[in-house]
């Protein structure tokens, strides 16, 4: 099913924008603030932009732009699916994509100039796509340094290496980089990034033996870019923290200098008087105490909130409720109280969260209450919900502190 207003093909004569009863709204000027502090933090290394997902459900086309406008020197993917949509929007920056099947396309990643993450099994479907385009394929080659997800094993290393090598004597392929991934590096405390660094240098140094010449080694995710600069190497991939969520525990987001992007709103859809005893949603599991006000609020788990979450946060009039009862598919409810009536209050703003700047409530909020992640609550936001996009041109930023950081030296 198109969601008109997500694709851009809403037209005002058709009616009111339904983008004004819900959406995502995604600040690009936080996407740009967050990319130059992340930066800030990195340097000298450069920075990769990791938009996979959609841009964890921000947006991919845009949120590149912006990154890229901010000092992102790469962008990053999961998959060549979407490294293909960026070249398509016209967006010409270097740009990875690591994570493949059997099916993938090869040689529309060749053809577009897409980089390749290349864990061992992928060499040989690459070369065949290189010597099919005429032209030889940019390959990163991936150990595995403790993740245990894709990657060389270090007993493999050496076989990728060499066999990388040759090809690209033959002009069927350039090694333009080594990677890896990090497990904990969002416990800093933890000794296994420290194993994964030894590991990491150690692939280093034989590929560099073997004579390849590195454009870029890059080992730290947003955790590690913070709190690791050891890490750093060449290139740091950024995912999380550009769209300004926090990767540690007890550490907000304005600790960090972070700016959370989006912000998910609707609009309040029904207010009634309840009495004593009122049973709310599936399975009756909230009954109002005493006689009181229900709000409903017309988004549910087929836009993104997880049906677990009871107890989340919606901001409507300046004040936070918790949802009570099972969230439903479209909607769940909240309980206002005996002392608000809630005349007036249909067709009001709630927010389920946003920034938390004025105090209200934050993605992290939602990941509490639904158990999970805030990496999860920002990225499951549907495509039935449209994206609204706000500050697009880019305005001056010079604010890029480095208090707050867990491990970082010199943070206040």
């Amino acid at each position: 099913m198109t969601y008109p207003a997500t694709t851009g093909e809403f037209s005002a004569a058709s009616g009111p924008d339904p983008r004004h009863e819900r959406s995502a709204v995604i600040d690009l000027d936080a996407i740009r603030h967050n990319v130059r502090r992340l930066a800030a933090a990195a340097s000298p290394a450069k920075v990769m932009a990791v938009v996979k997902a959609d841009a964890y459900g921000h947006g991919a086309v845009p949120v590149a732009r912006a990154a890229l406008q901010a000092g992102a020197s790469w962008l990053g993917v999961a998959h060549i699916s979407e490294a293909l949509a960026l070249r398509a929007a016209g967006i010409d920056a270097p740009l990875l994509a690591w994570l493949h099947t059997t099916d993938s396309n090869f040689g529309a990643a060749v053809a577009a100039g897409v980089d390749i993450g290349c864990s061992g099994w992928e060499l040989e479907r690459i070369v065949a796509a290189a010597r099919e385009q005429e032209r030889p394929a940019r390959i990163h080659l991936k150990v595995d340094t403790g993740l245990g997800r894709n990657g060389a094993t270090p007993e493999t290393w050496d076989r990728l290496v060499g066999e990388a090598v040759e090809y690209q004597d033959q002009g069927l392929l350039r090694v333009v980089g080594i990677f890896s991934h990090l497990a904990v590096a969002d416990e800093p405390e933890r000794p296994e990034t420290d194993q994964q660094v030894a590991a990491f240098r150690e692939a280093l140094a034989i590929a560099e033996d073997a004579g390849v010449d590195l454009e870029v080694r890059h080992l730290a995710n947003t955790p590690a870019t913070l709190s690791r600069p050891d890490t750093h190497f060449d290139l740091v991939r950024v995912g999380l923290g550009i769209y300004g969520l926090s990767p540690f525990d007890g550490t907000t987001s304005a600790e960090l200098g972070l700016r959370p992007a989006m912000t998910l709103r609707t609009l309040v859809s029904q207010c009634k008087a309840v009495p004593a005893g009122q049973g709310v949603s599936y399975g009756l599991h909230y009954r109002t105490r005493e006689a009181s006000t229900l709000a409903l609020i017309p988004m549910g788990y087929a836009d993104g909130v997880p049906r677990v979450a009871t107890g989340g946060p919606v901001r409507i009039a300046g004040k936070t409720y918790p949802v009570v009862g099972r969230i439903a598919m479209d909607q769940m409810v909240i309980d206002l109280g005996p002392e608000t009536s809630g005349a007036g209050l249909q067709g009001t703003e709630a927010e389920l969260f946003g920034s938390g700047a004025d105090g209200g409530p934050t993605a992290d909020d939602w990941a509490r209450a639904a158990g999970t992640i805030n990496y999860e609550v920002v990225t499951r936001i549907s495509p039935r919900v449209p994206r609204r996009f706000i500050n697009e041109d880019q305005p001056a930023d010079n604010s890029q502190g480095l208090a707050g950081v867990p491990g970082k030296a010199g943070a206040a």
